[in-house]
């Protein structure tokens, strides 16, 4: 027999006992559930929002009620689209949109000032959606397996931004905007149609850059310090003969929450884990951030 479907107006019993608890929290993933409970929305100080995998369709506008919440996580569901009152939670550090059908984000997205880390990968994104160029805090951003060509010329506009996730898009060309990003961390190309690449010596905070499944014949040059995924990596990275790092993981991990791990993450590598491993880098598959 499966999981029944909650009514449009109530929440779940587990839920409710969840909150009785005295949780801030509040976990409603795996459930079927095409609409959020308008009772949700009335949970004012409810600080974690878990919605993963349930079917959603939509979401309600007074979801902006939600005045205190930090983490949302609303993947591997089917939204087609974003309201605005998502757009109007002024305490948002995470935001969890992957495995949806999003085309786009609404131009007030850019209102999510205290955004720290989004996931907006696998979706239908065809442009990158400008109003991220204003987020200048966002430090991780999870944009593999779109249908992106190439990235604006103002992205080095977001100078917060410490990992980027890019695989499983459409780029041809190694978007000149990157290497204006001196402070990133951590860059991932892998699985795009890429015949090669520019000297990447400007991006001096470089830790990982990843590349692996493109037409290249061989590594980029990249600083010393920098660990590298991708054919003749392997052979590129014994010539320096010393110890080489463990790559961060792809995928988000919820166990890293707190502030010291989130430090962690935007610093030097993981995040959250939900739903199978998406590609074939190994340590690189295990969760998108930069380390939880």
């Amino acid at each position: 027999m499966g999981i029944a479907e909650s009514t449009p107006d109530e929440l779940p019993s587990e839920a409710e006992e969840q909150l009785r608890n005295g949780e801030q929290q509040l976990e409603l993933s795996g459930r079927r559930l095409r609409r959020l409970p308008s009772a949700v929305c009335a949970l004012s100080r409810l600080q974690k929002l878990y919605v993963s995998g349930t079917g959603l369709r939509e979401l309600p506008e007074e979801i902006e009620e939600l005045r205190e919440l930090r983490i949302l996580a609303l993947d591997f569901n089917k939204l087609e689209r974003l309201p605005d009152g998502l757009c109007r939670l002024p305490r948002l550090t995470r935001l969890y949109l992957g495995s949806n059908r999003l085309l786009a984000l609404p131009a007030d997205f850019a209102q999510l000032q205290s955004l720290r880390c989004l996931w907006i990968e696998g979706n239908f994104l065809r442009r990158f959606p400008r109003p991220l160029l204003r987020l200048v805090a966002l430090q991780s951003l999870q944009m593999g397996d779109n249908r992106l060509r190439a990235l604006p010329a103002e992205l080095p506009r977001m100078t917060g931004l410490r990992g980027l996730w890019l695989y499983g898009n459409r780029f041809e060309e190694f978007p000149p905007a990157l290497l204006r990003m001196g402070r990133l961390h951590i860059l991932d190309l892998d699985r795009n149609r890429l015949g090669g690449f520019p000297d990447l010596h400007p991006l001096r905070a470089l830790r990982v850059f990843s590349y692996d499944h493109n037409p290249v014949t061989g590594p980029p040059r990249v600083a010393d310090t920098v660990f590298l995924v991708g054919e003749g990596a392997v052979e590129r990275m014994a010539e320096r003969d010393e110890p080489t790092p463990q790559p961060p993981p792809r995928r988000p991990a919820r166990a890293f929450e707190d502030e010291e791990e989130e430090d962690l993450l935007i610093g030097s590598g993981g995040c959250r884990t939900l739903g199978p491993p998406g590609s074939s880098l190994g340590a690189l598959e295990a969760a998108p951030g930069l380390g939880t």
